[in-house]
């Protein structure tokens, strides 16, 4: 049984659904200059208007109230807020715009989660250096103070900043994200661990600032994918499992949760690669200063984005570069039984979630746990009867029952992506999560509700049949 509070909501991200990208005085943000530059997004396309929720924001509401939803995630543009990066410069119209939205949400019983950083830097930052520079912390933690002092009277849930590692890997190694570098195996560390500096700054100022008089709760969103060995009774691929979890949920919630450092399985992984490219010592990791405030115990609540499972297999070291991925040196594969979403990448694995949050509560002392994402991708056709993703979410749901009831993780809430069809970043609108379909054709953005968001509306509606007695609210008959 769900505990009496969960939170069951929908997310989405200001440069997906708001457009207005330069409406009432909004500054432009890393996404907006990746876009307009042309050749980085699917069919050149960007979020100048996308969901236009900017203008909108009452249709987006009417979507939120048909689900039944209790809670609603959300994040703020910082260069909507601040155009310039710095509290110099406070833009009204978006404090205006963000205070409505967060009083229309609450006279409608449904409470915000809002998130700082979701991807869309102030340009005016990046022309500093970005998260490349150490001075970008600093300017976070303003930012952060900022919105605790607008508009924390009424958030209770703060996540700072959402998925450091695909910030740091894909927009600075990869380069398939804004701003778009490739700066292969020592910029993603260094923006990873400015990242972790800044949340960390700004969990420190809400709980000797604000905590007291505003009693809410702060953490970070960490996506992490659940890895297993393609064989278990391989040693070498054991490993590897192992290596590809510290790489990836382990880098920003071991410092967090464990140590308030790296995995120390991490750092001697780089090291040993340095070594064999002929660098001495460890100098792509970085060490955290006891100039800066503590990361240790910086969360409130364990925040985790899920999607999908890999089997990891030895190997992957590829080139004479470093690189991320010869630091890794493993291979990632899916399994062929393995149902695939909309997109390549995407397996449909339920069961992997359930062993993920397992392993969060066994390895990093049993945290409260909010699933802050978690969706299944349509591509090709429109499809308004989408069928599989029905079965997506009544299987996923499932497993977190599961996770609860027989593993005893605990679980306060489950945030489906996304409330609407919206810009899926470099897949541009190519590819549709949202429980509501979104016509980008038509001038009027109008949303259709898709019928896996009235499956999800049903099972939100049984859950609250169950509290007040009935058993099975997944079954049909409940």
């Amino acid at each position: 049984m769900f505990p009496r509070d969960f939170a069951w909501g929908a997310g989405t991200s200001a440069y997906q659904i708001e457009g207005g990208w330069q409406a009432d005085g909004k500054g432009p943000s890393i996404w907006d200059t990746f876009c307009h530059e042309k050749g980085g997004v699917f069919g050149n396309q960007n979020g100048d208007v996308t969901c236009n929720s900017y203008e909108l924001w009452e249709k987006d509401l009417e979507c939120i109230q048909q689900l039944g939803l209790t809670h609603y995630r959300l994040s703020l543009s910082w260069a909507r807020l601040l155009p310039d990066g710095t509290t110099r410069n406070v833009n009204q119209k978006g404090v205006q715009y963000y205070n409505r939205v967060i009083d229309d949400l609450l006279a409608c019983n449904v409470s915000p989660m809002v998130t700082l950083y979701h991807f869309d830097l102030p340009q005016a930052i990046q022309n500093l250096g970005g998260w490349k520079s150490p001075g970008v912390a600093t300017l976070f933690d303003s930012y952060s103070k900022f919105c605790f002092q607008t508009f924390g009277d009424r958030v209770k849930l703060w996540i700072t900043i959402n998925e450091p590692h695909v910030c740091a890997r894909l927009g600075h190694e990869v380069g398939i994200h804004a701003p778009g570098l490739k700066e292969k195996g020592t910029a993603a560390y260094l923006v990873g661990h400015n990242m972790l500096r800044a949340h960390a700054m700004a969990w420190h100022s809400y709980n000797s600032e604000y905590r007291a008089t505003q009693k809410g709760a702060v953490s970070l969103a960490l996506n992490s994918d659940w890895f297993e060995p393609l064989d278990p009774l391989r040693h070498e691929d054991v490993a590897s499992a192992e290596r590809d979890l510290a790489f990836t949920l382990g880098w920003f919630a071991w410092p967090v949760f464990i140590t308030g450092d790296y995995p120390e399985l991490m750092r001697s992984a780089i090291e040993t690669q340095s070594k064999m490219m002929g660098y001495s010592g460890n100098w792509r990791l970085p060490r955290f200063s006891k100039e800066d405030p503590p990361i240790l115990g910086t969360a409130d609540f364990f925040a985790l984005n899920y999607y999908t499972s890999r089997k990891v297999k030895s190997g992957g070291c590829c080139g004479q570069m470093l690189s991320m991925k010869r630091d890794l040196d493993a291979e990632e594969v899916l399994d062929p039984s393995w149902p695939i979403s909309g997109m390549s990448w995407l397996a449909v694995v339920p069961h992997g979630l359930r062993k993920l949050l397992k392993y969060i509560k066994d390895v990093f002392n049993n945290p409260t746990i909010y699933i802050t994402e978690n969706g299944f991708a349509q591509v090709g056709p429109l499809q308004i009867e989408d069928v599989e993703r029905c079965k997506f979410y009544r299987s996923t749901i499932s497993e977190v029952v599961k996770a609860i009831e027989e593993d005893g993780v605990n679980v306060r809430g489950y945030f489906a992506w996304s409330l609407m069809d919206n810009f899926e970043w470099a897949d541009g609108f190519s590819v549709r999560f949202g429980l509501f379909h979104v016509d980008f054709s038509g001038a009027e953005l109008s949303r259709t509700i898709y019928r896996s968001g009235r499956e999800y509306s049903k099972i939100i509606s049984k859950y609250k049949s169950a509290q007040s007695g009935c058993q099975g609210f997944l079954d049909d008959d409940c």
